[in-house]
């Protein structure tokens, strides 16, 4: 027997609600998992710590700064869901079984471009399902399998631009601490003068729009 709740002159039953509540319950985790998120905010922790600037920005800024270029990557897939599966779920043309698997489509297609074959064959092979050879096969795959690929294939992703990030202030690094030990001031600490060096070569080469536009240009659209 469904049972039904009057919400404004309407009955919403009481099943959407729930899954509603279990939508924004694990949102968070659908953000980390199926989004840009994890490349965006692992490449600007990977920044801060090579800078050297403790916690400047502080986290709750680079979350933002990660979840505004998120929205910004993910509106196509974001506008294919709404177009394709919310919006005919809302005006009762498919069941929510029909709109579980018409949103999965747009989120598999975003995952499957941005997911390395090695990762992909490896979850694959964990998971007992034979590794897809054609796009129309990977995208048969269920979310079990699709997911930690990607999120693998991200966390490479990050790792490698963190690497390329940490180059140019460890040579900052270095330049100041053997400038420092050639001059015998083996007690002033490198970082307090490597670090205005690193901000100041931050600023000149406008830093955050380079960075912003390589992670975003990164992305498999």
């Amino acid at each position: 027997m469904s049972a039904l709740i009057n919400v404004n002159g309407g009955n919403v039953e009481a099943l959407d609600i729930m899954l509603l509540l279990t939508v924004i319950t694990l949102l968070p985790s659908l953000v980390v998992m199926m989004t840009s998120f994890t490349r965006y905010v692992v490449a600007f922790s990977f920044l801060r710590t090579a800078m050297g600037t403790q916690q400047a920005p502080p986290n709750m800024v680079l979350v933002g700064m990660a979840l505004v270029l998120t929205l910004f990557t993910m509106a196509p897939t974001l506008g294919s869901i709404k177009e394709d599966a919310f919006d005919p779920y809302t005006e009762g043309e498919i069941t929510q079984e029909e709109f579980y698997q018409a949103a999965q489509v747009p989120l598999k297609d975003y995952m499957l471009r941005q997911t390395e074959i090695p990762s992909m064959a490896l979850y694959c092979e964990m998971a007992g399902e034979p590794v897809p050879e054609t796009e129309e096969e990977a995208a048969e795959l269920p979310l079990q399998v699709i997911m930690p690929a990607f999120v693998t294939s991200e966390l490479k992703t990050a790792f490698e631009i963190g690497f390329l990030l940490y180059i140019p202030f460890m040579l900052i690094d270095v330049i100041v601490s053997s400038t420092l030990m050639s001059m015998g001031m083996i007690m002033l600490p490198p970082a307090m003068i490597s670090t205005p060096f690193k901000i100041l070569l931050f600023i000149m080469l406008d830093g955050w729009h380079l960075l912003f536009s390589s992670l975003v240009r990164g992305i498999n659209w």
